[in-house]
């Protein structure tokens, strides 16, 4: 459930930072947390790096290391100038009275800083991924509360990312948990019958739709559509002679790489003459 605010989208190597951060955390810790940072626009939050920092945490109060925080920061900024502190995050599932104190160390650092919970615990079953935006409540004059609202969540990624994502998938179906990057080849093997698998499935579903067992979805027919739309209209020769073009010429640099390789190896055992 989420209310009317901007759309935090997450990269997932800020999950995993979350979950070094967990497994590494000091003896008798019950949860770690660290800054967010990211890029802010007018209806999205894009949450791009991370870094933990030390805290003591008991029943009675809550200790961060502000300094450390600063000092981090800092230094991220010469890196990548254009990630700005946009919130801080804790792992857990619940938000407890000392996250309101943190919060309001962070409220100072950012404009509106969103709350990120990660239950590293898995205590629901999932490991739950919650962002949350703080809005003061109460009576003028009085005591004056502060209420977590949650937000919309989504999961983004570069390309470079999904390739360490999907080699992670992977890892589940292997007994040592454990797998090793593959070849090139490989590679464009599974894509093409990853294609031909989610192509059978598009057809499948157009032929239940036009035989009346399946109820026409209009935003499926519109994405299917566009992708149509896409495909540049090329007859099957011309594909076909393009690709060969295309494969010749890379065997042919293929070729002379390892040629060249072959040539620098060779001198090198002839200057040692």
């Amino acid at each position: 459930m989420s209310v009317f605010g901007p759309v935090v989208k997450i990269h997932p190597v800020v999950l995993a930072s979350i979950c070094d951060s967990y497994e590494r955390r000091n003896e008798g810790a019950s949860r770690v947390i660290g800054t967010i940072l990211g890029i802010i626009d007018k209806h999205s939050i894009e949450v791009t790096n991370c870094f933990s920092v030390p805290h003591n945490e008991s029943e009675d109060e809550v200790a961060v290391d502000m300094e450390f925080a600063k000092n981090m920061y800092e230094l991220h900024k010469r890196v990548s100038p254009t990630e700005v502190i946009i919130g801080w995050y804790a792992t857990g599932f619940d938000i407890t009275e000392h996250s309101v104190l943190i919060h309001e160390y962070y409220s100072r650092e950012a404009t509106n800083p969103i709350h990120l919970t990660v239950d590293t615990a898995l205590q629901s079953g999932k490991m739950n991924i919650r962002a949350y935006v703080s809005a003061q409540m109460g009576v003028p004059g009085k005591t004056v509360g502060v209420m977590f609202t949650p937000l919309t969540v989504k999961y983004i990624y570069y390309d470079t990312e999904r390739i360490g994502v999907d080699l992670l998938q992977r890892t589940r179906v292997t007994p040592s948990r454990t797998k090793g990057l593959t070849s090139d080849l490989s590679q464009v093997g599974s894509a093409a019958s990853r294609v031909q698998d989610m192509l059978t499935t598009v057809l499948a579903y157009i032929e239940d739709v036009l035989s009346g067992k399946v109820t026409a979805d209009n935003s499926v027919g519109r994405f299917l559509m566009d992708l149509v739309n896409k495909v540049p209209t090329i007859t099957a020769e011309d594909f076909e002679n393009m690709l060969n073009s295309n494969i010749n010429d890379l065997l042919m640099v293929t070729y002379l790489s390892n040629l060249t390789q072959a040539q620098i190896a060779l001198n090198e055992k002839l200057v040692l003459l």
